[in-house]
């Protein structure tokens, strides 16, 4: 049995001003579809749980090639 597909996310634009990802402290992009912060520079994507985002490297999913 597969998962739902994660409806599209929103956050609010101020937050993402301030999140940085905890391992590099650089920059996330948020991925809607996804519902997703992304990464690049640790190739990591956090999820985001209920309007919440979880910021924990061990939660965060691994980018694969291209992503």
């Amino acid at each position: 049995m597969s998962e739902p597909a994660p409806t599209e996310v929103d956050v609010d634009p101020r937050l993402l001003e301030i999140l940085v990802c905890p391992v590099t402290h650089g920059t996330l992009t948020l991925d809607r579809a996804r519902g997703e912060l992304i990464s690049r520079s640790a190739r990591l994507a956090y999820p985001i749980r209920d309007g919440v985002p979880i910021m924990l490297p061990e939660e965060a999913r691994e980018l694969g090639e291209g992503e």
